[in-house]
């Protein structure tokens, strides 16, 4: 077996491996053997009904569970090849290899100008940027998730005021310079109106193949439109892991087809 050749291949191929995950809270055991792998530079959503396991799982991969003094893991999680629970890998780099979008837009109560530049200051190493250099790295960050119109002007306004929908842009845009590779998802668009959702897939869309994305989202169409592979959890248990047309279309196991077709759930 050619160890190093297969670790090289995984390094390539997958932005996020897991093998024999477990993971417990207290005595209770919420996700049990977890074996994926998720390919770079797509989006890959995270369906099954609710306490299956979707967002425990999502912050097992950037570690925000251990902030629980109760949460037990066990198995393995690379990311980019990279073991994130080695106990020599230094959490703050972790999360900077790692974004985190939440289910309500959560921007700092300072300006948006600071909430983008906030990051890059906490991970920068050396000479701080100067202000020039603060400006481009703001004005990409909004370019790229499609802000920079609306807030161009208002930049030392507070980020709060901001409608919701630009409050998840902006939480998305302070996540992009300090250059990470992976961005979870955990429902960024549960608290946006229809319009809002809409603004927000298509942003997520345009950032696929710079940016591994993994969604968790219960939203069956959301799913279905706005990923290419789908992973259906169930009790804590990966069931069933495809592409999205197909496992809508033509899913291998009873109990995907059960919570696709609204029979639980």
């Amino acid at each position: 077996m050619n160890t190093t050749a297969e670790n090289v291949s995984s390094q390539i191929d997958y932005a996020i491996h897991t093998d024999a995950l477990n993971l417990w809270y207290g005595t209770f055991q919420a996700l049990f053997d977890v074996n994926l792998d998720i390919k770079q530079g797509i989006i890959t959503s995270l369906i099954g009904p609710s306490g299956c396991g979707k967002s425990t799982f999502l912050r097992s991969v950037n570690r925000i569970n251990e902030r629980l003094g109760y949460v037990r893991t066990e198995g393995l999680i690379e990311v980019m090849g990279q073991n994130v629970y080695n106990e020599n890998v230094e959490l703050i780099q972790v999360r900077k290899q790692i974004g985190m979008v939440f289910q309500r837009p959560n921007p700092l109560p300072i300006s948006i100008r600071d909430n983008i530049i906030f990051g890059h200051k906490l991970h920068s190493e050396g000479r701080k940027p100067s202000i020039s250099e603060q400006d481009d790295i703001i004005e990409a960050a909004l370019r790229k998730v499609l802000l920079w119109d609306q807030v161009k002007d208002r930049l030392n306004s507070k980020a709060t005021e901001l409608s919701l929908e630009e409050q998840q842009k902006l939480c998305i845009a302070r996540l992009l310079p300090v250059k990470p590779s992976v961005l979870l998802m955990d429902e960024p668009c549960s608290a946006l109106d229809p319009k809002g959702t809409e603004a927000v897939e298509e942003l997520i869309w345009d950032l696929r193949g710079e940016y591994t994305i993994l969604i968790v989202t219960h939203n069956m169409a959301q799913a279905r439109r706005a990923s290419e592979e789908c992973i259906f959890m169930l009790m804590g248990k990966v069931i069933e892991h495809t592409a999205t047309e197909a496992m809508f279309v033509t899913p291998e196991h009873k109990e995907t087809a059960d919570y696709i077709e609204g029979r639980y759930g």
